[in-house]
């Protein structure tokens, strides 16, 4: 199943920021894979679900993410 996430969200990868616009699920055994447009460069990559945070944002109190390893 593939769902448009409108609005897109921000996130870290380890590509660095990025704007996440699909979400690709394969199923209970698999992670999500999430489609995201890197800010800096415009590529488009392909990330699993540990890869990926979303960004801090004071208005939600999520002030810090943690590390992606």
């Amino acid at each position: 199943m593939i769902v448009q996430l409108n609005p897109a969200l921000p996130i870290i990868t380890p590509k660095g920021e990025a704007y996440a616009h699909f979400l690709i699920d394969y199923g209970m055994e698999e992670h999500l894979l999430w489609v995201c447009f890197i800010n800096d460069s415009g590529e488009c990559w392909t990330f699993r679900n540990p890869q990926i945070r979303l960004k801090p944002n004071e208005t939600f109190n999520r002030s810090k993410t943690s590390n992606i390893e």
